[in-house]
């Protein structure tokens, strides 16, 4: 009974040349979509190596948009649960890295509560110059091939 009514419909689909046509339309029109925003996301790809705490170099992909923290938990360098925090306001820099010496000028200055927090939560109050906030470094083109440094969890960082 079910076939001989899907039947009955396609037949009744067929008669109607607008709706037939149109229906054809959308299926093309969104399948050449899919294809281009495809293409759109191997354009983003930003290839970064990240050297972890036991000094192992590995190749992490990121998207440009997206932030270092993304990549950086995406493959598994910095525990997801660790960064939890949408605001800076509450941040305790569990995501801080070290952006290799060739790279820091590639990178906007940090703002100044990124400035403020890394001296806050840093040994001694000395700021690392290459100290960023992986939730604070956006992903772009011209970052492929940067480097960085996962350092060890503070005390504090550690469960």
């Amino acid at each position: 009974m079910a076939i001989s009514t899907l039947q009955k419909l396609s037949s009744q689909i067929h008669r109607l040349p607008s709706l037939s046509l149109h229906h054809s339309k959308s299926l093309i029109s969104r399948s050449s979509a899919t294809s281009t925003a495809s293409a759109k996301v191997s354009d983003r790809i930003v290839k970064l190596s990240a050297i972890d705490i036991d000094g192992r170099k590995r190749e992490i992909v990121g998207l440009s948009g997206h932030t270092l923290l993304k990549a950086l938990t995406n493959s598994g360098l910095i525990e997801p649960a660790s960064h939890r925090l949408e605001e800076i306001d509450a941040c305790s820099t569990e995501c801080e890295v070290y952006i290799a010496e060739e790279w820091l000028e590639r990178l906007p200055p940090r703002s100044y509560d990124e400035e403020y927090l890394l001296k806050k939560y840093s040994r001694g109050r000395v700021l690392n110059k290459h100290s960023r906030l992986g939730c604070q470094v956006m992903l772009t083109r011209d970052l492929e091939g940067m480097v960085v440094a996962v350092p060890e969890p503070k005390p504090w960082d550690i469960p």
